[in-house]
């Protein structure tokens, strides 16, 4: 293949067995990637030079596309329950043809970091078909020095190639789709998808395997920090408010969505941001204007055809729209991407039947027991809300069993006495559909509280469904969203949906009762409730 660009030619095209007759563009910066997208048609700039492409179906990622190769290497580490497994026979066959169509193609590499802190840095090597998904990757990882490049050898590499169809009866896969995982070789395959999202989080995922085995714990989790050096730590699904709570103008912003957490302390995964931009303008006024600078990549997101003006809240595209930009896009971001060990974890939970108070304080145990269940919320627009439970607030990214991550977690924990919170930024005053979404600024006026140490001397009472605490009043919020039943039409239809919603927890934690010890267990909602 034809290749140009700074490279290290020991150790190139050929270490995964690429050939052909294509050409592959090495490590070019945000101006060229942007004109190359533009010129072959990928993508358009908007008035204040964000590069705009549409990514087109699926709008979203496909977890149930994810497979892994079941060998002796991967056997007995992997929870086989959460992902499918492919043989190495099989993903032998998918990589050979993955890289016959590869190697007539125009390929872009970018040679890249996973993980701000040195000690715990992953090399990792992106090819990708299209000039504006390497312009993504670019935007979200961590850049090694130029000087670097020249030697830079892969712990993990990713090959993504959209217009590869895998063939589902050759490949041993479910759909033309795939995102395949070869834990032994470092080798990511990712086919028949433009979401260029798939990219960051098949790295994150193998992350959760290799990690654990260093003494990291990698969580779906933002972090910030105040003046004083004070961390903490916010853990939560998409969507949950993660930077929305994080990206607080008075702290330092660590990082918004992938952090690991270390014996020395917390360090940012991803040294960008991606966002939602539906409400964005409004809601977010920092993160959009760094969503508008030139570098930035906004995926599926609307043009004004006069104006060139993003239109982020356009119906048509906005559940599958998002922003991507380097965190030093933003004033407050911390200049290391690292901080000492948190002070405050918050759970985000986002509670769709509405019975869940704004913020609750958790004990040890209940925050391993909220960890491992990852509550969460399913689509809302139907009559029923649906309730999700993603472990470890990760769901199908964790390559090990959630025992392993929660083993870390208490450990870490107790090695310094951090405080532990739930914060609910879903419902309240009823369910989906008939409540009202917690209001944003009354979630961060209760973060705020908690970061100044402001609910010291406050008055706590006992939930009577899940047993942790809950603040009886905070200065300058209504008490009654601090008692969600006090919100409800009816109090009888409170308790009936708290109790379902009890049960709910019970039945998802079964899975788990053998992997944890007795504490944890009688962490349980359930028990709660016998104690009335």
């Amino acid at each position: 293949m034809h290749q140009t660009g700074t490279r290290n030619e020991q150790h190139g095209i050929e270490a995964i067995g690429l050939a052909g007759t294509g050409k592959v563009f090495w490590n070019l910066a945000e101006a060229a990637l942007c004109e190359r997208s533009i010129a072959r048609g990928e993508s358009h700039m908007s008035a204040f030079g964000a590069l705009v492409a549409d990514s087109g179906a699926p709008a979203g990622r496909s977890p149930e596309d994810r497979f892994i190769v079941r060998d002796e290497a991967s056997e007995a580490d992997v929870w086989w329950d959460n992902v499918n497994a492919l043989t190495r026979e099989t993903f032998e066959q998918l990589k050979a043809d993955a890289l016959a169509h590869a190697g007539g193609r125009t390929l872009f590499a970018q040679d890249l970091e996973a993980g701000a802190d040195p000690a715990f840095r992953t090399p990792v090597r992106v090819f990708t078909e299209h000039a504006w998904q390497a312009l993504f990757i670019l935007d979200l990882l961590h850049r090694p020095d130029s000087a670097e490049l020249a030697t830079f050898v892969p712990e993990l590499t990713v090959l993504c190639l959209p217009s590869f169809r895998t063939e589902p009866d050759r490949h041993g896969v479910r759909s033309r789709t795939v995102i395949a995982c070869d834990l032994a070789g470092g080798l990511v395959l990712i086919g028949g998808t433009l979401h260029a999202g798939e990219m960051a989080k098949a790295i994150f995922s193998v992350l959760t395997y290799t990690l654990p085995a260093r003494g990291v714990l990698p969580l779906h989790a933002a972090a910030n920090m105040g003046e004083a050096g004070d961390v903490a730590l916010f853990i939560g699904e998409s969507g949950a408010g993660k930077t929305a709570l994080a990206a607080d103008a008075t702290r330092l912003l660590i990082g918004d969505d992938e952090t690991g957490w270390s014996r020395t302390g917390v360090f940012n995964v991803e040294n960008g941001c991606c966002v939602r931009t539906e409400g964005l303008a409004a809601a977010e006024p920092a993160l959009a204007a760094a969503a508008h600078q030139f570098g930035a990549v906004l995926e599926n997101v609307a043009l004004d055809g006069d104006t060139r003006l993003p239109m982020f809240d356009a119906p048509a595209r906005a559940e599958g729209a998002r922003a991507v930009f380097p965190l030093a896009a933003l004033p407050h971001a911390a200049p290391e991407a690292r901080g000492a060990a948190p002070r405050h974890l918050f759970l985000l939970v986002q509670d769709p039947h509405g019975v869940l108070p704004p913020l609750a304080r958790l004990t040890p145990a209940q925050a391993l027991y909220h960890f491992l269940s990852g509550y969460t919320a399913g689509p809302t627009d139907a009559a029923e809300p649906e309730v999700r439970f993603s472990a470890g607030f990760s769901g199908s990214l964790l390559l090990r069993h959630p025992s392993t991550y929660g083993r870390q977690l208490r450990e870490l924990i107790g090695a310094r006495d951090v405080e532990c919170w739930m914060v609910n930024t879903g419902w309240t005053g009823g369910k989906a559909g008939t409540g009202r979404r917690m209001p944003i600024e009354v979630t961060r006026h209760l973060v705020a509280a908690v970061l100044e140490d402001r609910l010291m001397e406050a008055e706590w009472r006992t939930d009577p469904h899940f047993g942790f605490a809950v603040p009886m009043a905070v200065e300058g919020v209504d008490s009654r969203l601090l008692d969600p039943a006090r919100g409800w039409a009816s109090r009888m239809d409170y308790a009936m949906t708290a109790r379902r919603l009890v049960s709910l927890f019970s039945d998802n934690f079964a899975r788990f009762e053998n992997a944890v010890d007795d504490e944890v267990r009688h962490a349980q909602p359930g028990m709660a409730i016998a104690a009335e």
